[in-house]
């Protein structure tokens, strides 16, 4: 990992140079994938397929959260490597091409196979449907792996000063992609939400342009013999063994396990709770969650500040305490206003969790072994991200006959979830952020 010296900015002079910048607009990229994809079209279009009825609409909710576990499974699987790789080698840009333009195929090849007939029945179901959220997997999977070598870039960036600034205007920046990215269901007919896979294909891959070709990686690092494919898991073996000595990093991550359960479980569920359980219709939910994205957009930038001001850790604390408050809401909401308020604060909550976290990690790593405790960070996360709509969709499978409570008792045990990992947060020792 390279330092910066530089003398401190603020500003216009930080945000809008071209490093940062053409770092920030691949959030706004990825963002669009994230927020068309995983959390608006692709529920969307699995409730037109199978949904018709309170309890089909369950069973929706059951394709979508085990979609998202699955990708989130093969994450685990390779995201120690990443981290080791990034240590070995110095890259990170790179990998970040190559992910994302996997990512970007898979989700065109979403498109052509949803709006494509030719390929008859599989296991009773359309081949097409099948086909899809196989496709989909894959796009999120390549979309998270990634984040790894993305976030990692961070600590390139700026000096420990700016870095929780910067954080934050990345998170900002990315989630003004959700505003443009959802642009396009002026285009799309609402009983054919497929429409909207190929453009957003077409978006992430424009707004991914300016990180391929304006960033630089820093020279390879020379190695001294070639390690073979599974040699990573040794070293992040190793790291596990060694917990010892960095206990409050790994505290955090345990934490961030049971908080991102929530998070990552929120964002698959969002869009089928809102309207299958509130009653929204589609444009309504677009409405609403164009809100929610405000919320976020302001939340994250604030809480850039805010982290800088209070720690790294006391910011995430605040978030915890957000998310859980958002969750609550959402489980008893009986009328649109009470979902209003929840979706408000899950927006607050999930953009300004990037900027805390983010910036906590970068805090409690020594700089030789950040990339590792970043692919540690991306393992957390997405375990959780395995179990929480793993457990979600068996919820809301097994209690399907009783319609939108199964998806109340569902979201209820995200809320338990969330309350276990501030409990842990509160072990996590502070550390002065704005320190040199």
């Amino acid at each position: 990992m390279q330092q910066v010296h530089h003398p401190p900015r603020s500003g216009m002079k930080l945000f809008f140079t071209l490093p940062i910048l053409s770092w920030a607009l691949y959030d706004f990229a990825n963002t669009i994938f994230s927020s068309n994809i995983n959390t608006v079209f692709f529920p969307f279009y699995l409730d037109a397929q199978i949904g018709g009825s309170a309890e089909m609409e369950q069973v929706a909710s059951t394709f979508i959260s085990y979609a998202n576990a699955l990708a989130s499974f093969l994450l685990v699987i390779f995201s120690p490597l990443y981290g080791v790789w990034i240590d070995r080698t110095g890259q990170k840009k790179k990998y970040i091409v190559w992910l994302a333009s996997f990512s970007i195929a898979f989700t065109f090849l979403m498109g052509i196979f949803a709006q494509s007939n030719v390929f008859g029945e599989w296991f009773n179901l359309p081949a097409n449907l099948i086909l899809v959220v196989i496709a989909f997997v894959a796009a999120k999977f390549f979309f998270n792996s990634s984040l790894v070598f993305y976030d990692t870039m961070l600590g390139d960036l700026g000096t420990k000063q700016e870095i929780p600034l910067i954080s934050g205007f990345g998170v900002a920046v990315g989630y003004l992609g959700t505003i443009v990215g959802l642009s396009v269901y002026l285009f799309v007919n609402e009983a054919n939400p497929e429409q909207a896979f190929i453009p957003t294909a077409v978006m992430y891959l424009l707004f991914s342009l300016p990180l391929f070709f304006v960033l630089k990686d820093p020279p390879k690092k020379p190695i001294a013999q070639k390690a073979s494919f599974f040699s990573g898991y040794k070293s992040i073996y190793r790291t596990f063994k060694d917990m010892k000595n960095f206990k409050n990093v790994f505290t955090f991550m345990i934490a961030y396990f049971f908080l991102n359960d929530a998070i990552a479980t929120t964002i698959a569920i969002m869009a089928i709770y809102a309207t299958a359980v509130v009653g929204f219709s589609g444009g309504q939910f677009i409405i609403l969650y164009l809100g929610s994205t405000i919320a976020a957009v302001i939340g994250s930038f604030i809480f850039g500040y805010i982290t800088k001001r209070t720690g790294a850790r006391n910011g995430v604390v605040i978030v915890a305490f957000i998310l859980i408050a958002a969750l609550t809401i959402a489980a008893l909401a009986t009328a649109q206003w009470m979902f209003w308020i929840a979706g408000a604060l899950i927006g607050v909550a999930l953009g300004s969790m990037w900027v805390t976290s983010r910036t906590l990690i970068v805090d409690l790593t020594p700089v030789e072994k950040r990339g590792e405790f970043f692919g540690l960070f991306a393992f957390s996360g997405k375990v959780s991200s395995i179990i929480g709509p793993a457990v979600y969709g068996t919820i809301t499978l097994n209690l399907r006959e009783y319609g939108e409570l199964a998806s109340r008792i569902a979201l209820s045990s995200l809320i338990v979830m969330a309350v276990i990992g501030l409990i842990i947060l509160f072990k996590v020792k502070q550390v002065d952020s704005v320190s040199a």
